[in-house]
């Protein structure tokens, strides 16, 4: 049984409550989380609700030093293949393609990032800091993860957060089929 007592597993939803409690039990098998809370809302409505609720008040659901969030479509498949690497870092997501257009995963210099996603390892320290930072929304990196892993990385790198590398990200997680990740098993995943 791998132990993480460090790492909180949450899920945030205001619909569909069944389908995040069998991402949460698929998640915990094999692992045991420092906590484990899913977190019912009936406010969340919309993507935009959940974005602002996980970006305003996710910290406040963790007492452990990094989270691990999931959701009905993406959560830990592989349990095996996690590693402690990772609880070094300060947010790994899934990488994400190459963008089909000129905005899109574009950082605040206008540099290309390629690690992003919500189904993430999310350290408390970058929670607290994105939760009293005011986000503006910006065409193409509206979601939570972008927020973050895109028009805020700059700044939340200047406060001494650190980002998995493309590599490592191949490795935590698959949303898109990306050249980089062919024939790689994944520890999580979302919506393949």
């Amino acid at each position: 049984m791998l132990e993480l007592p460090n790492v909180t597993l949450i899920a945030l939803t205001g619909k569909d409550f069944d389908s995040h409690k069998k991402a949460i039990d698929k998640s915990c098998e094999g692992i045991n989380f420092g906590a484990v809370k899913l977190v019912w809302d009936e406010k969340i409505r919309s993507i935009d609700d959940w974005n602002k609720k996980v970006i305003k008040e996710l910290p406040s659901y963790v007492d452990t030093s990094h989270a691990l969030l999931i959701h009905a479509d993406g959560y830990v498949i592989n349990p095996h293949l996690w590693r402690d690497e990772w609880l070094l870092l300060d947010f790994i997501g899934a990488p994400w393609p190459l963008p089909m257009d000129d905005y899109s995963y574009l950082d605040e210099e206008g540099g290309l990032q390629r690690v992003g996603n919500s189904v993430s390892l999310r350290s408390k320290k970058l929670m607290d800091l994105v939760a009293t930072r005011p986000m503006e929304y910006h065409y193409g990196n509206n979601n939570e993860d972008g927020q973050i892993c895109c028009w805020n990385r700059k700044w939340l790198e200047s406060q001494g957060c650190r980002f998995a590398t493309l590599d490592q990200a191949v490795h935590f997680s698959k949303e898109h089929e990306i050249p980089e990740n062919v024939g790689v098993e994944t520890f999580a995943f979302h919506s393949l």
